[in-house]
């Protein structure tokens, strides 16, 4: 057998392995050992000792537990509570009032969290009940829940992104700055369409009782500056520093760490036992997302000494005879349905790998690849089999809510996530050009890009046996 040939048996020994419910990033250091020692024998443990240092003197990977103990710990600081209410106030008077309290309120705590889990759990025992309540029809209280709480994948500070940047070689501050504007315009759309829903069928999303929507503005305007002003001063600073230059990520991250401190502080929410459960929770998702890291640059690393790269080269490039628009809708293509049956780490670690060498040839700036895959990624979350933001609210909705009421509620919005990416395709300057404004007029732009030497730039030198890597 010859080594592509063995390549894509690997490739599809994995996703075969995966799909029976194996953890993923053992499986992949597995594979990524036995078929490399196959290749390579003895010397594929010289690789595996390289990879597993590379990743852990990346310097890109420090902000990712910084972030995620900024999430955490405004997770645990009843912040949501005080958020929701204040914007359900402010858009009392608008149709499907709850509805865009909620997309707000997600998409705000979205770039404060990044962990979609956390904000569709939180608002799923929020939001959801306080819509079902108000005779919001089930299926609709469903997506905007879901939809909202994925918000976080693609908007700024995105735990998404970062692995991106880290697995590409890209700018992370590029990244934050592309994403910024789609990720808005997502959450704009959600709210486009429900508004659009509330006024054509208002018996699925009806108006609040004249009581809650005739709320004196002092009281709103009081409600809003002790709820929505701090949190959005803490992700504005935080994100200002990354997109600004004036600190790297993992800076910026540590910044915010301390900030979401000061803010539990003040809401007097801060407890031991509330601390340690958010430095024990933000432990244990950085040791699977490092150890995700190490398996995927093993298996990505073998997976390249056997050519199967040029194989996926070769597909595209010389029997497709694909052109730069359609490798762009062809490989989008593959992720959506990839998400059906995989999560978004291992879509990111080890599926978008295999596209990266392809960039080139086609001339895709990896920027706005990171985004568009960013932006696909939210139908992740939202399709069956794997849809992950529809169990999270399953498991915290009322029992006569039904698990096939949810998915179909999700449906319209994995709808217009196609129509924001078809937007992004025909405009790409919706990604491109905030970044390109910030950073690529050294002379007489306003910032200078202090991202253009990467975090991760210190380099591991290869073990002088061990032969280089296709």
């Amino acid at each position: 057998m010859s080594d592509p040939v063995l390549g894509m048996v690997m490739l599809g020994s994995f996703i075969f392995i995966i799909l029976l419910g194996f953890p993923v990033a053992f499986t992949l250091m597995a594979m990524g050992i036995g078929f490399g020692y196959l290749a390579m024998e003895l010397r594929v443990f010289d690789l595996l000792v390289q990879r597993t240092y590379a990743v852990m003197a990346n310097d890109v990977l420090i902000s990712v537990p910084l972030f995620i103990f900024m999430g955490y710990v405004i997770e645990r600081a009843n912040i949501l509570d005080r958020l929701f209410r204040s914007l359900q106030m402010a858009s009392g008077g608008l149709p499907g009032a709850l509805a865009i309290a909620t997309l707000a309120t997600c998409a705000l705590f979205a770039t404060a969290t990044g962990i979609v889990g956390a904000v569709v759990t939180l608002m799923g025992l929020l939001a959801f009940p306080a819509m079902l309540r108000a005779g919001y029809d089930p299926r609709l209280a469903a997506g905007v829940t879901c939809a909202g709480g994925c918000l976080g994948i693609l908007i700024p500070p995105s735990i998404m992104l970062i692995l991106y940047g880290a697995t590409a070689g890209t700018s992370v501050a590029r990244l934050y700055a592309a994403a910024f504007f789609p990720g808005l315009g997502l959450a704009l759309l959600y709210m486009l369409y429900v508004l659009a829903v509330a006024t054509l069928r208002p018996n699925m999303a009806p108006r609040l009782p004249p009581e809650e929507r005739n709320v004196p503005v002092g009281t709103i305007l009081w409600a809003l500056v002790t709820s929505f002003v701090p949190l959005a001063a803490l992700i504005g600073s935080v994100l200002g520093a990354i997109l600004f230059g004036l600190a790297t990520p993992s800076e910026a991250a540590a910044m915010g760490a301390l900030g979401s401190i000061l803010l539990a502080l003040l809401y007097k929410a801060l407890s031991f036992q509330r601390l340690k459960e958010s430095v024990f929770l933000t432990a244990r998702t950085t040791a699977m997302v490092c150890w995700l890291f190490v398996g995927a640059y093993i298996f990505t690393s073998v997976f390249g000494y056997l050519g199967g790269h040029h194989v996926i080269e070769n597909l595209f490039v010389e029997q497709l005879s694909l052109n730069t628009v359609t490798f762009l809708i062809v490989t989008q293509i593959i992720i959506f349905l990839l998400g059906w049956p995989l999560e978004w780490s291992e879509i990111v670690l080890i599926f978008v790998p295999i596209f990266l060498p392809l960039l080139d040839t086609f001339g895709v700036d990896p920027i706005f690849f990171g985004v568009l895959v960013a932006l696909n990624l939210q139908t992740s979350f939202m399709t069956p089999p794997v849809a992950m933001a529809a169990y999270y609210l399953k498991g915290v909705a009322p029992p006569q809510v039904r698990l096939t009421e949810i998915f179909a509620g999700c449906l319209p919005f994995v709808g217009i996530v196609v129509v924001g990416m078809a937007l992004l395709y025909i405009f790409p300057g919706i990604a491109t050009w905030l970044p390109s404004y910030l950073y690529d007029h050294v002379q007489t732009g306003p910032v200078q890009d202090l991202m253009s030497i990467p975090e991760g730039g210190f380099q591991v030198p290869e073990l002088p046996d061990l032969p280089p890597l296709n």
